[in-house]
């Protein structure tokens, strides 16, 4: 495995979209933001992406020029307009106005519609955490992979929601989950990289798990907790989507077989302001005594540590600081294809 440091990763990314028409300034923030997934260990949600966030460029299914606007705006609330831009610059503007109106009203609740794939969840509520505040973030994903409990069509996408707390000096307490027992870009990446995935994680029209990621198109995607997973789904979909007036159900556009058409991708992002329910100090001190007791709790056998939403990504976001962001064979090999279609330098690792 070949490592892409941190820097050059973010200007490979913004070197192609900017070739692409991308103003630079945004090209830096979304490559900036594209990164901090690959930083926390979403591989499927970041430079791996590079590559499909190009061809919706080409397609003409993205506005490169677009007015990211507050369309409707009542007290705490606000719904935005992302003019279709990309994914990243939507959300981006979404967190900076939580974070504006949390201040104002000590909660907000910020939506969007006509968005697009931002990558990963926790890269906007870690935002809101490293602030001090509480952050929720649930969206409808782009594609639809999973079908009803009990039930064939697929009606629903993975849709994840994420949620940070700070715990002051202590690393924020995340999580963040897609709805189906695994996001779909990791079954991409099994795809890219020829392997197999586990039963686990999908089944065909007839109830039979699929193991090869290449026939994914043949089946659904499973969600977590069985029938709870489902329920889950449906409500982000309904609050994310259908409150946003954003595609949600049969309206969901399919991102990977459609890179002309508008996905109008729903997104909301929930802030809270803990001091607003008593010293902020004190609550800090409350989290971090249950972290503390979740890990000196008992332990099966076999069980070396107990761990708490956020450990994984922190420890995988310390490594790869330091090391940076490990390319596969195949992942730089579609990533130079992808450099030569854009008539910039490939990737020297």
């Amino acid at each position: 495995m070949k490592y892409l440091s941190i820097t050059k990763a973010e200007v490979f990314i913004a070197e192609a979209l900017h070739a692409n028409q991308v103003p630079l300034v945004d090209a830096q923030v979304v490559a900036q933001l594209m990164v901090k997934s690959d930083l926390v260990g979403a591989d499927g949600h970041g430079i791996f992406r590079l590559p499909a966030y190009i061809k919706r460029i080409r397609a003409g299914g993205i506005n490169l020029a677009p007015n990211i606007h507050i369309e409707r705006e009542q007290g705490a609330t606000a719904l935005i307009n992302g003019d279709n831009a990309l994914g990243h610059l939507v959300m981006n503007k979404a967190v900076d106005i939580a974070i504006e109106k949390v201040k104002q009203h000590s909660v907000c609740w910020v939506g969007s519609h006509y968005g697009n794939h931002s990558g990963a969840a926790s890269v906007y509520v870690r935002k809101l955490a490293e602030q001090g505040y509480i952050g929720i973030y649930m969206a409808v994903g782009n594609a639809n992979h999973m079908a009803p409990w009990g039930g064939i069509d697929l009606l629903l996408s993975t849709n994840p929601i994420a949620i940070a707390v700070p715990s002051g000096d202590k690393p924020i307490v995340l999580l963040d989950i897609a709805t189906t027992v695994a996001a779909y870009g990791k079954v991409k990446l099994a795809a890219q990289k020829g392997e197999s995935i586990p039963d686990t994680w999908m089944i065909d029209r007839y109830g039979q798990p699929i193991t090869d990621p290449q026939k994914s198109s043949e089946g659904s995607l499973l969600p977590i907790g069985g029938y709870k997973g489902y329920g889950l789904a449906v409500m982000i979909g309904l609050l994310a989507g259908a409150l946003n007036n954003a595609a949600v159900g049969k309206g969901t556009i399919d991102f990977n077989a459609h890179h002309d058409l508008i996905t109008n991708t729903g997104q909301t992002i929930i802030a809270v302001d803990p001091s607003a329910f008593g010293d902020k100090d004190l609550f800090t001190a409350r989290v971090i005594a249950l972290v503390e007791d979740l890990k000196a709790s008992s332990k099966l056998p076999g069980v070396n540590q107990i761990r708490v939403p956020g450990d994984g990504a922190a420890k995988v976001m310390s490594e790869r600081l330091q090391n940076g962001i490990p390319i596969s064979t195949e992942l730089q090999e579609s990533l130079n294809n992808c450099a030569k279609e854009c008539g910039i330098a490939a990737l020297d690792l």
